[in-house]
């Protein structure tokens, strides 16, 4: 979507509000709620009621498209197990291990169902913004019904009669995904249930009905018997994330794949007694299980350490686990190998790559050795290649699309795949407009989750390929926390040192009240992890965010605020002058303003795909107007184990670091400012002949900006003191121009330059455009001109109001002199700042 024209972020062209007394309480609506929204990418595919992080829902409980066997359905004979592959509802003969392709076309297929007769298979169908449900026969895939509401449908299942299929909905007027039924002659369908959260995965019995409930916090098993409309709990914990119940044939049992602190596990629970409950398997991560019709087996699906889904079964009694395998693959059509190069140059070495490849029916297409992921704003499966990659293909046009990085606008190439070819060619020539080496330049992502819930458990050595690909060359991903359970621990000392690229473990720390933290360069994890209201144990802990900040600190590390503020519901990009104060104050993390004042503070994560870049700049404005010397940084927060994930580096940091030697070269560049954050564009900034972080004198001065894109950009802009004070149009293609001018500077302050605005395509993963260079300084680092910085303070103070309003509402009076005394601690600063 194209951004609204950004106004000037400088304070003195808002209304100005009075010190501390931000607005009366009955104004502040939202800002004075315990826990703000946080903003994210565009939603894609219908929302869903009262679901804040629309992402975990999409990557949670939306089809998974794998190149191996998920989501196993056992025919009633026991003869043959039905399940999705690449895209497609697949059915293998046990006896012989040959799979036949049932569906066909664009859609993505997941999660079939078998009728009890056997003779139709349900299953989801995913176009990439909506998800509805199908019915087929089971012999031959031809189309016999279906449902299709405004919402999600999702995890059909036959009643156990065969005349209706129960199915998940957010059909209803409220959007919540709700249990359906629709009846099969008819297609008369009913809500079955209507409790607020997310409804999920029926399993009907002859006089019962299990399902998944999501909602309150806490992520449940539960069960409806008879005529109760009360469901009675089997199991609950909180962010269960990929755990799916199913019913026994005779309605006794559960199985339940369920996450620990150490791994994931394969459970049975007893249906009318759920006590403890009976391990069939730990370690590992089993997906999606399914019971054979005679009760004897549970089947699963799990990936092995290439990421590929494997089919793998157990017996109920227990025991050890079998492989299922499948011999052979039908696809009911004529298919070739088809290899990709891809190059800088016709005939050229062979370089890693981002691709998306697709069929003439407009279906992904994918390789089984590594996983795929999709891009939840264009809607494209992707997958990374070291530069030479082989598919199987079915006959036909087949479009290959390629880029590396950000620095590279898209290329496709339409090929014949022809069925007697041999091995088919597709070779994809690369065309960077920008060389961030050749320049002295290196990339940084500084937020990402290796492992977080997701169905695939990556090891760090899983990120080299995607972040060749991605052209980045240092990465930080942070260890955090799912709810009570603590990621990754083990992986906390591994390294990567012999780059690009470069990986060292960070770690993120989430007082999801007084705001997330990011911390890297740290030897030492900081504990705990968690606290503040909300949390059980630490819920009235008087801790503020300074102790992390200041153990990374001791530690030589570097820390920041991470996602720092939030759209909360408002369009991407919308001005300040067009916000309300209660949405922008309201959404800023609680100590941000405290942290930064007091000089706990590094830097303030300016890109990042959950939070809004020109409100956030607009924060960051304020500081450096008040002299205060925040450095920007920039990470995605992707959830680098899910399925439906934007690619790592798609929001990134470029340090001035010369060659790309080593982790202590690219953290001086980093923390002294060297550099500019970006979701796409590129800049290189000289003022006076000094670039981002260093300084220069005041007076007259001339100027040079050289911007690149992939794609496009609508305006670039030279601020000086948060003020525009020079504008000019940007790049209406791929490309690069040059700026020049003069400025006459003020005695204190700073100057920089960014780039906002525009459709944002591939090789971006964003809503809009953006990018913004560190600031050069005035006379020095942390320098201010009075006015400015008077103005600055005042508005600060009016965001440290509303922040203590909701400080006290959230802690509800408790008893919390240390957080109370850095806020007044930091009153006294800014109240200085103000009348100096």
């Amino acid at each position: 979507m194209r951004s609204h024209a950004v106004s000037s972020s400088s304070a003195s062209s808002r209304p100005r509000i009075p010190a501390f007394l931000p607005l009366g309480v009955a104004a502040l609506g939202l800002a004075l709620s315990p826990f703000s929204g946080a903003g994210q990418w565009t939603n894609r595919y219908p929302k869903v009621a009262g679901y804040g992080h629309h992402v975990y829902l999409e990557g949670y409980e939306l089809p998974t498209l794998t190149a191996g066997p998920i989501d196993p359905a056992l025919s009633p004979d026991g003869e043959r197990v039905a399940f999705a592959s690449h895209g497609w509802i697949w059915v293998m003969d046990l006896a012989s291990g040959v799979a036949r392709r049932l569906t066909r076309g664009g859609g993505i297929d997941a999660r079939p169902a078998w009728s009890p007769d056997g003779e139709l298979i349900a299953f989801v169908r995913d176009d990439t913004e909506d998800t509805e449900i199908i019915w087929v026969a089971a012999n031959g895939g031809a189309e016999l019904g279906r449902v299709d509401s405004p919402g999600l449908e999702l995890d059909p299942a036959f009643s156990n009669d065969g005349t209706k299929l129960f199915y998940s909905s957010a059909e209803s007027e409220t959007r919540a995904l709700d249990l359906w039924a629709v009846d099969i002659e008819s297609g008369d369908r009913r809500p079955v249930t209507d409790a607020p959260g997310l409804e999920l995965k029926p399993q009907p019995g002859e006089r019962a009905l299990v399902y998944l409930w999501k909602g309150g916090g806490r992520d449940r098993v539960v069960v409806r018997s008879g005529d109760s409309t009360e469901p009675r709990t089997l199991i609950e914990g909180s962010i269960a994330s990929m755990a799916r119940p199913a019913l026994s044939p005779d309605g006794s049992t559960v199985a339940v794949n369920w996450p620990t602190q150490e791994g994931w596990e394969l459970r049975l629970l007893n249906v009318a007694d759920p006590g403890p409950s009976i391990l069939l398997a730990s370690g590992g991560l089993p997906l999606t299980p399914a019971w054979g019709p005679s009760g004897e087996w549970v089947y699963f699906a799990e990936a092995d350490g290439g990421e590929r889904l494997n089919l793998k079964r157990v017996r109920a009694a227990g025991g050890s686990v079998e492989a299922v395998e499948v011999t052979a693959w039908d696809w009911g059509a004529a298919t070739a190998n088809l290899r990709i190069r891809t190059v800088t140059e016709e005939g050229g070495a062979p370089v890693a790559a981002r691709l998306a490849v697709v069929d003439g029916a407009g279906h992904p297409l994918v390789p089984d050795g590594t996983a795929s992921r999709f891009d939840g704003q264009s809607g494209r499966v992707f997958f990374y290649s070291p530069g030479v990659i082989e598919l199987i293909v079915p006959v036909g046009e087949v479009t290959v699309s390629a880029v590396q990085g950000l620095a590279t606008p898209e290329s496709s190439e339409t090929v014949q795949v022809a069925a007697a070819s041999g091995v088919a060619e597709a070779e994809v020539v690369l065309s960077p407009v920008w060389d961030a080496r050749a320049g002295g330049w290196s990339s940084g992502e500084h937020h990402f989750h290796l492992n977080y819930g997701g169905p695939y458990d990556l090891s760090p050595d899983d990120l080299m390929p995607m972040m060749r690909g991605e052209a980045l060359d240092f990465a930080t991903p942070l260890l955090a926390n799912l709810h009570n359970r603590f990621e990754d621990q083990d992986l906390w000392t591994w390294r990567h040192s012999g780059g690009p690229p470069f990986v060292r473990f960070g770690q993120e720390v989430r007082s999801h009240f007084l705001g997330h933290l990011g911390l890297i360069g740290i030897d030492d994890l900081f504990w705990p992890w968690v606290w503040g209201p909300g949390y059980q144990v630490y819920g009235s802990d008087d801790r503020a965010n300074a102790e992390p900040l200041r153990h990374a600190r001791a530690q030589g590390g570097f820390q920041y605020y991470v996602h720092p503020v939030s759209t909360r519901g408002m369009p991407r990009a919308t001005p300040w002058a067009e916000a309300s104060i209660a949405d922008l104050y309201g959404s800023v993390p609680i100590e941000l303003v405290p942290d930064a004042v007091l000089g706990d503070l590094d830097a303030l994560e300016i890109v990042c795909l959950w939070s809004d870049e020109v409100l956030t700049s607009q924060i960051w404005h304020l500081l450096l107007n008040a002299g205060i010397p925040i450095v920007p940084s920039a990470g995605t927060d992707v959830m680098n184990n899910f399925y439906r994930t934007m690619a790592i580096g798609t929001a990134r940091v470029y340090a001035q670091t010369g060659a790309v030697e080593n982790w202590s070269t690219y953290m001086d560049a980093l923390r002294s400012g060297r550099s500019f954050v970006t979701n796409g564009p590129f800049l290189e900034f000289s003022v006076g002949g000094a670039g981002p972080g260093r300084t220069v004198s005041g007076g007259e001065v001339v100027w040079s900006l050289d911007i690149a894109t992939a794609t496009e950009v609508d305006r670039v802009e030279v601020l000086v003191n948060g003020e525009v004070a020079w504008s000019g149009e940007g790049l209406d293609g791929p490309g690069s121009r040059r700026f020049e001018g003069a400025l006459t500077l003020p005695e204190g302050g700073w100057v920089a330059a960014r780039a906002v605005g525009g459709p944002a395509r591939w090789p971006m993963m964003a809503n809009y455009p953006f990018a913004h260079t560190a600031p050069v300084w005035i006379g020095s680092v942390g320098s201010s001109d009075p006015a400015v910085r008077r103005a600055a303070a005042a508005e600060l103070l009016a965001i440290l109001g509303v922040a203590r309003l909701r400080l006290t509402a959230g802690y509800s009076g408790a008893d919390i002199p240390n957080l109370v005394g850095r806020f007044d601690a930091a009153r006294e600063r800014l109240e200085a700042l103000a009348a100096r």
